[in-house]
């Protein structure tokens, strides 16, 4: 498990752009409530850090601002945690106006419980300030107050953009033109498959969060049938929750899909614990929609590796890659959306109980 993590804790830091030197890690019965590592470990910390002229130290857990300060006044240098890195990399490939104030309204609101540990306090408080504001606040107050205000201004934005975004689905919706979303994991290969179903120009990238901001094509059937074909954010483990909150409104698009296509990443070693924690997410923004599992890459894995666990779990195998399995996937999610003799969804919670319920 901790292998995984590490790998994992890699992939994001490649994805953000940042080079990693070297890992540490350390086995405790519990976090030091002050500096998470023991002192001990920490002093290690410190010195490989200037050996290796390390200006960057990325912690794989969320960090209070208490330990976040202490830290990085030990190490004297910048420190993140995994939050952190997340909404960075968000903050990298948002490039549509929803998706900017999104990643925003996340920063300022995990920003807003540690500004007392970054503050300079150092000047005393003018006396005498009339109100309680203007000249008698002090730096920190300001700070709070004008973070307070922005968050507050984004939040009635996207409120507003959520409202139109609403009118275009009830649009959508009138013409009855389903919709297949394609959910799932970070870098499972979703906007791959969109590219090889649609045979369009999707950006595709070998990275974290390459896709931010939905974007939709139409999709045509072998019998003349269209359907609008959705690639969404991918999704991880222990996903912040202000991400989680700060992109309801473009996860509630998911809520008018037909079909989810459940894209699963087939040679991950822990593809099981990866599809548990998009049903959380999904879980978690009451989304009960009929879906698919769509094991992908299975070009990585040995022949007929694919097939058993497609088989295993009622899914289908693919190779969005080398376009291998697409059309077995188009003729069972045509079956699952317009065929009355099949049953109209497969639920996640109709497999092996270790593995899901509802995406």
């Amino acid at each position: 498990d901790l292998e995984i993590h590490v790998a994992e804790l890699r992939e994001l830091a490649r994805s953000a752009g940042v080079e990693i030197v070297d890992i540490v890690t350390q086995q405790r019965p519990r976090v030091d409530p002050k500096t998470v590592v023991g002192s001990g470990k920490l002093q290690d910390l410190v010195v490989r850090a200037f050996q290796q002229n390390v200006d960057l130290v990325i912690v794989d857990q969320d960090l209070t601002p208490t330990q976040a300060r202490n830290l990085g006044e030990r190490m004297e240098l910048r420190v993140i945690d995994r939050t952190q890195l997340i909404l960075d990399i968000f903050a990298q490939h948002a490039t549509t106006r929803d998706g900017k104030l999104q990643v925003e309204l996340a920063q300022l609101k995990y920003l807003l419980p540690r500004l007392a540990q970054r503050a300079d306090v150092s000047l005393s408080r003018l006396e005498g300030g009339i109100g309680g504001r203007g000249p008698g606040e002090t730096k920190l107050e300001v700070d709070r107050r004008r973070t307070r205000d922005r968050v507050t201004r984004l939040e009635r934005e996207l409120k507003k953009l959520g409202t139109q975004r609403q009118n275009r689905r009830r649009r959508r919706g009138r013409r009855d033109v389903p919709v297949l979303s394609i959910v799932g994991y970070t870098n499972a290969g979703k906007s791959t498959l969109l590219r090889a179903l649609t045979q369009t120009d999707v950006y595709v990238a070998d990275q974290m969060f390459a896709t931010l901001d939905p974007v939709s094509r139409r999709l045509r059937f072998p019998r003349e049938r269209e359907v609008i074909i959705t690639d969404t954010v991918g999704f991880i483990r222990d996903l912040p929750a202000d991400l989680v909150t700060a992109f309801r409104a473009t996860l509630e698009e998911l809520s008018d899909a037909s079909l989810l296509l459940h894209v699963v990443d087939a040679s991950a070693p822990d593809c099981d614990r990866r599809m548990e924690a998009v049903r959380g997410v999904l879980d978690g923004i009451g989304l009960h929609a009929p879906a698919l599992l769509v094991f992908n890459q299975i070009d990585k894995l040995e022949p007929g590796e694919g097939a058993a666990l497609a088989l295993r779990y009622r899914g289908v195998a693919v190779s969005a890659l080398q376009r291998k399995g697409l059309g077995t996937l188009l003729e069972r999610a045509e079956q699952m959306l317009w065929s009355a003799d099949a049953p109209r969804s497969l639920l996640h919670d109709d497999l092996p109980p270790r593995l899901f319920e509802p995406t």
